[in-house]
């Protein structure tokens, strides 16, 4: 597996990962499928201020992982939002962490303080990894989300850059 940082083209796997969570999945609270060209967009607006990896292996994007501002507020300049995503079946198989391991090393590297991550819950193996990562829950926000006829709570994960 190779960690390397977005290129044009790779729009298209992003996307097809993407649009499985969106359709099949309360991971992600978009309830539509994107295009190519919209998800092209909105990598390229992401990367103006943070990094978008992607994870390849056998010449496939497998996974990506990226960062957004936390809020747009100038005040919140040094902390993002952090996410990955791997492609459905492949999960539990290290993706994530090879990820995140030098997505947070790039946001520490451009003065990131804090870290957040918003998790749909349940979910298992993304509180896994995050607390692998360091990251402690510091919220739970209950059915603030109705996706695939229920209600969905969301909780958040934080951790400080020295």
């Amino acid at each position: 597996m190779n960690i390397r940082p977005f290129e044009p083209g790779d729009e298209l796997a992003v996307c097809e990962i993407y649009n499985h969570y969106v359709t099949h999945t309360v991971v992600t609270f978009e309830e539509r499928p994107l295009t190519p060209q919209q998800m092209r967009e909105r990598i390229d607006a992401y990367r103006a201020n943070h990094p978008w990896l992607v994870c390849v292996s056998d010449g496939s994007v497998v996974g990506y992982s990226y960062a957004t501002w936390f809020h747009p507020r100038a005040a919140y300049r040094h902390s993002a939002e952090m996410t990955v995503y791997v492609r459905q079946g492949l999960e539990r198989r290290g993706i994530g962490r090879r990820l995140y391991d030098p997505l947070i090393r790039q946001l520490q590297a451009q003065g990131c303080h804090a870290l957040l991550a918003g998790i749909s819950l349940p979910n298992e193996g993304s509180v896994g990894l995050h607390e692998a990562f360091g990251f402690t829950k510091v919220a739970h926000f209950a059915q603030v989300g109705h996706k695939l006829g229920g209600w969905v709570d969301v909780g958040y994960w934080q951790r400080l850059l020295p």
